[in-house]
């Protein structure tokens, strides 16, 4: 990345838009990016201008869920690369992140070579309870999910997930005189193949095992008490309690020691893992 380029990414303010998978954040991305004078958007692997799609794949096409998450982290370093090349070409001050936790928005800036987010919007600060519960509904029973951008573009590059057209009419104001001039803004409804078969998910063993194995690998002394696993719908929460032997840092090593499990556990399972707490019950001699 070139010094102008990393010069020009600084003056870029980053917005992200975030809400527990399946509240509508794709049907109310385009209405935030109008109200912020937002340029582009970054949505489940896509980078979206306007009406089109400029770069990346769509986590809507994996066939499992856990590739989809993959996807939408933009695990793979040909992908990510796609679209952070594609962002050099791009005028723009502004861009919307759309992410279920502030977490996973600021790991994809971050794997975008963008500055971590400066504006935090929650979906239910600008959705109601009852269009998110709507939203819920349909994503869970129905399996369906929404790309904002118009079907002509979705049957394009994705024909085979292709369920249906949104239209919504919005009145956009304009200089006094002439008028309200309703605007038209079209997203894609689209049906995955993961949300076919069902979401594939990892049990509290399984997760549990994974963490024994990590954290014996990182040091055989460090003894496990518990482990109290949280899923969270997209990611996992882990609540780990151990005892430690004198003169283990309880700063770096300790710190190293949650970042090691969570790389790990991400790497090879494509699960997302928000948080991991550590208790420290005892230190042994």
């Amino acid at each position: 990345m070139t010094l102008d380029f990393l010069f020009a990414v600084n003056r870029k303010k980053v917005f992200a838009l975030v809400g527990e998978s399946g509240t509508g954040k794709s049907f109310h991305a385009k209405l935030v990016a109008q109200k912020h004078s937002i340029n582009l958007i970054i949505d489940d692997g896509l980078l979206i201008r306007d009406n089109r799609i400029l770069a990346g794949h769509s986590a809507k096409k994996e066939k499992s869920f856990m590739a989809a998450v993959k996807v939408a982290l933009f695990d793979e370093k040909s992908h990510r690369d796609e679209v952070a090349r594609r962002l050099q070409t791009e005028k723009f001050k502004r861009i919307l992140i759309l992410g279920t936790s502030e977490k996973m928005v600021n790991k994809i800036a971050s794997r975008l070579q963008l500055p971590a987010p400066k504006r935090i919007i929650k979906i239910d600060d600008i959705a109601s309870q009852e269009e998110i519960d709507k939203a819920i509904r349909t994503r869970r029973i129905e399996g369906k999910h929404v790309i904002p951008v118009p079907s002509i573009e979705v049957k394009k590059n994705y024909p085979n997930i292709f369920y249906d057209a949104i239209r919504i009419f919005r009145r956009k104001k304009v200089p006094a005189g002439i008028g309200p001039v309703p605007t038209l803004h079209e997203k894609s409804l689209v049906r995955p193949e993961y949300s076919k078969r069902g979401k594939v998910i990892i049990s509290e063993m399984a997760l549990s095992q994974l963490v024994i194995h990590c954290v014996d690998e990182f040091d055989s002394d460090i003894k496990i008490k518990k482990i109290l696993v949280k899923d969270d719908d997209i990611g996992y929460r882990l609540i780990i309690t151990i005892d430690i032997p004198y003169g283990i840092s309880l700063g770096g090593n300790i710190h190293e020691l949650q970042q090691y499990i969570i790389d790990n556990i991400e790497r090879y399972t494509g699960i997302l893992i928000e948080e991991v707490i550590i208790i420290i019950d005892k230190i042994t001699e």
